[in-house]
């Protein structure tokens, strides 16, 4: 495998050859060790090798890019002309940019050379978990992986990012099973940088074992109220994956359709919520060291207090907007926890839900959601009562951070983020 500084060297040496103005790229080359179980039994057992660049260039305002899975030299100089022409066929515009010249800089993450024995071991130990401690749970497939990339970044600000990094990866997809009862299947998922814990331990492994169990009875949720929903750690984060979008990212920033656009430094949500994008947290696996436009990543605070700080935006964007933009590009989310236990917080809701999961359609851009409200538990007086199903729940995204009733001490770490459990008030659930 060719030395990936060399790889970049040619490529400038072809930037150049082109006279191309402005140009970013990444060089990765990847190695992936994989674990597969299918249907209870060990079926596969692979090594993957990857290499990839992706490029992109500005040339007379416009830009281009191509990307390769080969790094020879005739792909190199295929790639470079491709963004070239692609940028030819574009329309100017001076916003587009790439970071001044920053820090060279070499990072070494933890993770990066992989122990199989042990992963293998680790594999095994969680399909014995299973069977003992949740014995109502059909594994379909178990993945275990770990992969390992040693990564370039290079601009022609004379900008370089040279990263190893690693990670173990575990995929779970099961569903609970009792004689003639069965669930849907469910999916969870988890990154850690060590083999230093078991990993039915790590993220929200075992909760969502023990939920696909409680689902094996469910009652279809009859009737209608405004009340508690309680958010887990897995559903409030693609919940707020929805509330960046619909108000903090590029795209509404740009057309000006967020109801945040003119509220930074504003209250947007409840005092006690602090939303923070922090790669360099130490619970955070899959750390990000270097923007999309080139910048160095640093920590930021999208909400503080309460208090919306930043939106989520590009160079770009921030260029065309005049916001500024957004110190990283990870989505590596952090809440820190509450004060308030999180079975506490369950005994003072008098009639809410439990929401494990949500599926529903793209928000309006008025904030307005709805959809359906899986691997749920209905809450009435402090007790959960029992699993349900056909249930909906919908309301406003903006409000509801401003309806928030309190946010857990426990928080869980999946390798991508930290979450809490979060009650948020004046929901509209509903069933048949």
């Amino acid at each position: 495998m060719e030395d990936i500084k060399s790889v970049g060297s040619k490529i400038n040496e072809v930037l150049k050859k082109h006279g191309v103005e402005k140009a970013q790229f990444w060089v990765t080359q990847k190695e992936t060790h994989e674990f597969n179980v299918d249907g209870g039994e060990f079926s596969l057992f692979r090594t993957l090798y990857d290499n990839g660049l992706a490029l992109t260039v500005y040339h007379h305002n416009k830009k281009g890019s191509a990307s390769t899975n080969k790094l020879t030299d005739a792909d190199l100089e295929a790639a470079v002309e491709g963004a070239v022409t692609s940028a030819e066929s574009g329309i100017a515009d001076e916003a587009y940019d790439i970071a001044p010249k920053q820090e060279n800089q070499c990072f070494h993450d933890n993770g990066y050379e992989p122990d199989i024995d042990r992963l293998f071991e680790r594999m095994q130990e969680l399909m014995a978990d299973i069977r003992e401690r949740h014995p109502k749970i059909m594994v379909q497939q178990l993945i275990v992986s770990h992969e390992k990339v040693h990564s370039l970044y290079q601009n022609t600000n004379g900008t370089e990012c040279e990263t190893f990094k690693g990670k173990y990866s575990v995929s779970l997809m099961f569903a609970g099973h009792e004689g003639d009862l069965t669930t849907s299947f469910f999916g969870s998922g988890v990154m850690t940088d060590n083999l230093d814990r078991r990993f039915i331990e790590l993220g929200s492994l075992e909760s969502q074992l023990k939920d696909a169990e409680a689902q094996l009875v469910t009652v279809p949720f009859e009737g209608k109220f405004e009340g508690v929903i309680v958010l887990t750690p897995d559903s409030l984060g693609s919940l707020l994956y929805s509330i960046i979008g619909n108000f903090a990212s590029d795209g509404v920033i740009l057309e000006k359709t967020s109801l945040w656009l003119n509220k930074l430094n504003e209250k947007v949500a409840d005092e006690r919520l602090t939303i923070s994008m922090k790669p360099s947290d130490s619970r955070i696996v899959n750390k990000g060291h270097v923007t999309a436009d080139g910048f160095l990543e640093e920590d930021y605070d999208l909400i503080k207090d309460g208090v919306l700080k930043s939106f989520m935006l590009s160079l770009y964007v921030a260029n065309k907007s005049g916001f500024e933009r957004a110190k990283n590009t990870s989505f590596s989310v952090v809440i820190e926890g509450g004060t308030t236990p999180y079975a506490e917080i369950l005994k003072g809701i008098r009639k809410g839900l439990i929401v494990g999961r949500f599926s529903g359609g793209q928000p309006g851009t008025n904030g307005d959601f709805s959809g359906v409200a899986k691997n749920s538990f209905l809450v009435e007086d402090g007790k959960i009562t029992g699993a349900v199903s056909e249930t909906m729940i919908s309301g406003n995204l903006a409000d509801m951070l401003l309806n928030l009733v309190d946010i857990s001490k426990e928080t869980v770490a999946d390798g991508g983020s930290v979450l809490p459990y979060i009650a948020f008030d004046k929901v509209v659930i509903s069933g048949k």
